[in-house]
């Protein structure tokens, strides 16, 4: 038996795990939560619906994830002056070849997952329905691979909030309550944009930790177009404007008092805000993206929360 490989197997394996940064899966769950929330209102809830956005969420995330790995590593963001978590092909844990092997199969994955979601959902009756989600599919598998891949990747032209915002705050909240429900209500509007300034919330904390070795790899995010201070600002826009959002929501859709009881998350957001304004030094700054994705996800399980004792 050859012990070398019996010793890189389970390296190898925790290589893959590492280069999954299951950290990021709550984030992009929040907003499939929250449409899920949204969708049991219109009494449409349809939990095989619902697990099958999951599903392709999390393969999604994965992707975009492995994607960004080899993209940075390609395009030079991944160097010595990065301060975040080394990353897989940074690190030499997993070569260039085996990252393009897993980025076609987490697109694979993805695309027979979400096509699995538009049969259920629309079946062979609603053709225009299942051909507009599947352009819209086939999009985010897109988006997920060019962040970072390409001749000319979006995510070093600074468009990384926008992406962010829409995938996962409009489309993924208003995206899993139509696949449930097939109707629109545009209050959702509000919930969904909470979810998408949260998230970016967190991208922007990432990209502020990485803007010096950003800045020297040419990846112009808006923390690197606006600089160190005034992307702080906009932080707290981000945060401020997610909250509004969802108070906004109540006010328009009010069933009752206990909706408000996603309040109870607010100190978190604004805990996050406060350490993020005074840190200084990048490392300081990467538990806030954990921190920040877990008070996003228990945003929205205190909204569904009190949304659902409302309607009671």
């Amino acid at each position: 038996m050859n012990t070398n490989m019996n010793a890189e197997a389970p390296g190898k394996v925790k290589a893959w795990v590492s280069a999954f940064r299951l950290r990021t899966l709550p984030l992009s769950l929040s907003s499939i939560f929250m449409g899920g929330f949204l969708a049991a209102t219109q009494i449409s809830f349809r939990p095989e619906v619902l697990g099958l956005c999951i599903l392709t969420t999390l393969f999604l995330q994965i992707l975009s994830n492995l994607a960004n790995d080899y993209g940075d590593s390609v395009h030079g963001a991944d160097h010595a002056e990065r301060k975040g978590p080394k990353r897989a092909v940074q690190a030499g844990h997993i070569s260039k070849k085996q990252m393009k092997a897993g980025i076609g199969v987490f697109s694979l994955l993805s695309l027979v997952s979400g096509l699995g979601l538009l049969w259920v959902s629309f079946g062979s009756e609603g053709i225009y329905l299942f051909l507009l989600f599947l352009a819209l599919g086939l999009a985010a598998i897109w988006a997920a691979i060019t962040y970072t891949n390409g001749p000319k990747p979006y995510g070093y032209a600074g468009l990384g909030d926008i992406s962010v915002f829409l995938f996962f705050g409009l489309l993924g909240v208003m995206g899993t309550v139509f696949l449930q429900s097939q109707e629109f209500s545009p209050s959702h509007l509000l919930p969904a944009a909470a979810c998408g300034f949260f998230a970016t919330g967190v991208l922007n904390v990432n990209n502020i930790r990485d803007i010096v070795s950003d800045k020297l790899a040419g990846k112009n995010s808006v923390p690197v177009r606006l600089g160190a201070r005034k992307a702080r600002v906009y932080h707290w826009f981000l945060l401020i404007a997610g909250m509004a959002c969802a108070v906004g929501f109540v006010f328009w859709r009010f069933f009752g008092p206990w909706q408000f009881l996603f309040v109870l998350s607010f100190p978190f957001f604004i805990y996050n805000g406060i350490h993020v304004s005074k840190k200084q030094q990048p490392a300081e700054l990467d538990p806030y993206l954990k921190q920040l994705s877990l008070s996003t996800l228990l945003f929205v399980l205190l909204f569904g929360i009190g949304l659902a004792i409302s309607l009671l």
